[in-house]
C-alpha cells in the first residue's frame, strides 16, 4: 500500500476534536475550556465533535455515536486536522465503522495518543495515511505553561505550516513532569525534574517508526487494523499508570509474538505513575528481564508519552535512532 500524506496545518485552519472513548469534556470541563481557549488563541479554528458535553457511563457515547462523530469530521472538508479529546479504553470499537475511503480522498492530520493508538494504527493499516502520535486536546493543551507551550512547539514543528529541513532532529526537553494534579482545580504549573534518557546499546539504526501505547495495541493485535511489524522497524512503546505485573505481561506478549526478533530498535517512552510493586524495577528493567540480552538497541525514557511536555511523532516514516547521542531523527517527509 502506497503511503498517503496529509497537508500541513496553517494558522486559521480548522481542528476538529472528538471523544473516541472517555468523556473528558464532561468530567474535566475547566481543563477542556482552557485547552480550547489556548488553541484558539494560537490562531486555529476549533470544531466540536457531536459528543462534546455528552457522557454515556464509561464513555462519551455508544459505539455508533462515537463512530458517527469521527466520520462527520473525516468527511468535513473544512476540518484539516482531527485531534482526540483524550483516550480511554475503547477506541478500538470504532475501527469497523470508519469511512476510510473519505480519508483517502481527503487526507488530513489525525493525532492523539494512548488509547487512540488503535485509531492511528488502524487508519494507517487500512489507508496508508501517515498518522501522528502526539497531544490530545484536554490532556495536553489543557496543561498550564510552560509545559503546554513546549508541547505546542513540538506539535507545530511536526504538523505546522513551516516545512522543516530533513533530516529533522526531535528535541529532548530539558525538564519534564509526571506530577498528577486535580485537572479541574489545577492553579499552578507542575513540578519538573531534569530530563535523562537511557541508552542500551550503541550506534545508529534506521527503520520505519511505528507503534504507540503498549496496552492499547493488545486490543487490535492480530486484526486487519494492526500494521505488521516489519524487519528493522523502530518500535515505539509507552504506557501509563500500569503495575509491574501488567507491564511484564505486555512485554512477554510481544516476545511470544516474535516482535523482538524482527525490530531494529526500540523507543521506550516515559511511564507516568508506574507502580513497581515494591520491586525497585522500572519498565526498562522488566523489559530486559523478559527479553534477556537484547539483539537490538533501546532508547528509554523518551518524551512521547503521557508525561509533559510531549513530542509529536509521525508514524510510518523512516527515522534514525542514534544511541550514542540519544537522538531521534526523521529522515523523510511526512506531508504532501
Amino acid at each position: 500500500m502506497s503511503p498517503i500524506f496529509p497537508p500541513r496545518l496553517k494558522r486559521g485552519d480548522c481542528i476538529g476534536f472528538f471523544s473516541p472513548s472517555s468523556a473528558a469534556t464532561v468530567w474535566a470541563p475547566t481543563r477542556f475550556a482552557r485547552a480550547r481557549e489556548y488553541l484558539e488563541g494560537q490562531g486555529f479554528l476549533l470544531k466540536a465533535g457531536s459528543l462534546t458535553g455528552q457522557r454515556d457511563h464509561w464513555r462519551a457515547g455508544t459505539i455508533a455515536a462515537r463512530a458517527d462523530e469521527l466520520n462527520a469530521l473525516i468527511r468535513d472538508p473544512q476540518v484539516r486536522a482531527i485531534m482526540s479529546v483524550i483516550g480511554g479504553s475503547n477506541s478500538n470499537s470504532l475501527l469497523p465503522y470508519l469511512d476510510y475511503e473519505a480519508l483517502r480522498r481527503d487526507p488530513k492530520i489525525i493525532i492523539g495518543y494512548s488509547d487512540v493508538t488503535a485509531l492511528l494504527l488502524g487508519i494507517q493499516a487500512r489507508t496508508g495515511l501517515v498518522t501522528f502520535y502526539g497531544p490530545a486536546l484536554v490532556a495536553s493543551f489543557g496543561e498550564l505553561p510552560p509545559l503546554v507551550d513546549e508541547t505546542l512547539a513540538a506539535f507545530l514543528a511536526i504538523c505546522g505550516a513551516q516545512t522543516p529541513s530533513l533530516p529533522y532532529l526531535l528535541p529532548t526537553p530539558a525538564l519534564w513532569s509526571e506530577e498528577r494534579l486535580d485537572w479541574d482545580n489545577q492553579r499552578r504549573a507542575k513540578q519538573c525534574r531534569p530530563n535523562q534518557l537511557v541508552s542500551v546499546g550503541t550506534g545508529r539504526v534506521r527503520g520505519r517508526l511505528i507503534g504507540g501505547n503498549l496496552n492499547t495495541m493488545a486490543g487490535i493485535w492480530g486484526s486487519p487494523y494492526m500494521p505488521a511489524i516489519e524487519e528493522g522497524d523502530i518500535l515505539l512503546l509507552e504506557d501509563s499508570l500500569k503495575s509491574a505485573e501488567t507491564v511484564e505481561r505486555s512485554f512477554a506478549h510481544l516476545k511470544l509474538c516474535g516482535i523482538f526478533n524482527r525490530i531494529g530498535a526500540l523507543l521506550l517512552g516515559k511511564h507516568e505513575g508506574f507502580n513497581d510493586q515494591g520491586s525497585g524495577k522500572g519498565p526498562l528493567d522488566i523489559l530486559l528481564e523478559v527479553i534477556g540480552e537484547p539483539s537490538f538497541p533501546i532508547l528509554a525514557e523518551f518524551d512521547c508519552a503521557h508525561t509533559h511536555p510531549m513530542l509529536t511523532l509521525p508514524l510510518g516514516v523512516q527515522a534514525e535512532l542514534d544511541l550514542d547521542r540519544q537522538q531521534l531523527r526523521l529522515l523523510e517527509p511526512w506531508w504532501c
